[in-house]
């Protein structure tokens, strides 16, 4: 018997400035501050009937590419024990280096 696939929930843990990560920035940045497409606390739902879920609405490619992976082993019931206590949780980031985002994906 297949299961199907689980929901998952996206939150915005932090999103982090330039000048948070790096007293001397490596390379310098076209704009400063914290990722404009987020927001902190912001709250994303992967709850479709796909089997392959869909990037949500105003979600940034980059971000969703970098937790993808994720996502999908949280909706196919896997778990990541091997980094978390808690079952059904993991934490994530996207690739930006200079501001970077920090993602909480939950299977619901």
């Amino acid at each position: 018997m297949v299961k199907r696939a689980s929901n998952v929930k996206i939150t915005v843990l932090r999103r982090f400035s330039t000048e948070e990560v790096f007293k001397d920035p490596p390379v310098k940045a076209m704009y400063s501050g914290p990722c404009p497409i987020f927001e902190d606390g912001q709250v994303f739902h992967i709850v479709d009937e796909d089997e392959l879920p869909q990037m949500p609405k105003g979600f940034c490619p980059y971000a969703w590419d970098a937790i993808f992976w994720g996502v999908i082993t949280l909706r196919s019931n896997g778990d990541f024990l091997e980094w978390y206590d808690e079952p059904g949780v993991a934490v994530w980031c996207c690739p930006d280096g200079l501001r970077p985002v920090v993602f909480k994906l939950e299977r619901t």
